[in-house]
């Protein structure tokens, strides 16, 4: 079951930090991959940090769930957060 289930169950509605992934993948034309989330929505592949797994871990996991690819390393460039 996933990490945040689990808090869930715990927690209830209560708002919770969800660390996460979101991976950016070109072709050689320079096209950004992006996956259709619900008819017309289209984002990046990603999801949520399961326990124990560094944000290049769940990219690389996702990336796989989500799309059947399988990516090499990868080398983190940024953290977001904040309201913007």
């Amino acid at each position: 079951m996933e990490y945040y289930k689990q808090i869930r169950k715990y927690v209830g509605h209560q708002p919770l930090i969800l660390p996460g992934s979101n991976i950016l993948i070109l072709n050689a034309e320079g096209q950004v991959l992006l996956q259709e989330r619900e008819p017309g929505i289209y984002g990046l592949p990603g999801g949520l940090m399961e326990l124990g797994e560094s944000f290049e871990d769940t990219a690389i996991r996702e990336v796989l769930e989500e799309t059947g690819l399988h990516i090499g390393a990868l080398q983190l460039c940024n953290v977001y957060s904040g309201p913007d």
